[in-house]
């Protein structure tokens, strides 16, 4: 196996899973599943065969050996999993509409995604890597996000950085943090993926998407990519873009059962591509919208993404395979 040339800096946590749609009620059973960004992220490069390192933070209570169980028997390095023995596992408990879309109420004190330490991930490693993938969820409280800023800019030296900023209301103090916070990151970012939600909440608002699009090249990033729900997604890049010009994908029709985890397996396919040589935008959001639409066939994060042979129902030309 080749050696890992993605990070990931991320969150861990453990989502719990409604039996049925609706608002929590009695006759609801729960289902703890591995959650997080940047976890639901790793494993899904892990399932595509491209096992990244992994940096985050467990926490020693029964949740964080669940979580840390879960990747005991997969291809990721343990080099950055940080034991913290004074935290505890961040709790998302999910509500489910009719239509798959979700809601989440979480449960963070002392949760180990909020105490991620600057410096933990040195500059030899960033070095070594082609691409440093972050997510907003670590970017939303103290310590974790001047730990993740710290890491955006020294990897922005070395390599390509992602950001995912995954608005979260229930996650930051105000959307006015938020936006500032995501604006302050934009311009060591090479890769923005994100939703038209995310970037309304950072302050990027306009009717049209792919004028939105070319307002955060102007940031920062080379490349945008915006998920837009039932429509897909478009990437608008820059001349400096691996992907450089602009492209649209419709998506793929599937029977919709939960959302979760999605845009992290879209994200997952979208860096395994633009790892492996794919030039053309059309093909790097053809993959990574094969990935986002087997991940919403069945509950939790990212199950239904089991193997390669999953996205090949929808994208048979996989470079990397």
């Amino acid at each position: 196996m080749d050696e890992p040339s993605i990070l990931v800096a991320g969150d861990a946590l453990v989502d719990f899973l409604p039996s049925k749609p609706g608002p929590p009620s009695a006759d609801l059973d729960y289902a703890p599943r591995i959650g997080g960004s940047g976890a639901n992220v790793a494993i899904a490069l892990d399932t595509l065969d491209v096992p990244p390192l992994f940096w985050t933070r467990f926490a020693t209570d029964g949740f964080g050996r669940f979580l840390r169980a879960a990747f005991d028997d997969r291809s990721i390095p343990d080099e950055y999993f940080v034991v913290d023995e004074g935290a505890k596992t961040t709790l998302a408990v999910v509500s489910h509409e009719p239509d798959g879309e979700r809601s989440f109420e979480f449960y963070r004190e002392r949760g180990a995604d909020t105490r991620l330490q600057r410096g933990t991930v040195p500059d030899r490693t960033l070095a070594a890597a082609d691409w440093v993938h972050t997510t907003g969820v670590t970017m939303s409280v103290e310590p974790s996000r001047t730990a993740t800023m710290d890491l955006q800019r020294r990897a922005s030296e070395y390599c390509s950085v992602s950001l995912d900023p995954n608005w979260r209301p229930g996650l930051w103090e105000s959307r006015e943090e938020y936006a500032t916070t995501v604006r302050e990151a934009l311009p060591n970012v090479d890769l923005l993926v994100a939703s038209v939600a995310d970037l309304t909440a950072a302050g990027f608002e306009d009717e049209n998407p792919w004028v939105v699009a070319e307002t955060i090249t102007d940031h920062g990033p080379n490349t945008v990519v915006l998920t837009i729900g039932d429509e897909g997604a478009i990437c608008v890049g820059t001349p400096r873009s691996p992907i450089a010009g602009t492209a649209s994908h419709p998506g793929y029709d599937v029977n919709v059962v939960d959302t979760t985890g999605a845009g992290d397996s879209f994200l997952a396919a979208l860096l395994a591509s633009l790892t492996h040589g794919v030039a053309s935008p059309e093909r790097a959001l053809a993959l990574a919208n094969a990935a986002g639409a087997v991940a919403t066939t069945q509950p939790g994060a990212v199950a239904a993404l089991t193997s390669l042979d999953a996205i090949r129902q929808f994208h048979d030309d996989i470079p990397w395979a």
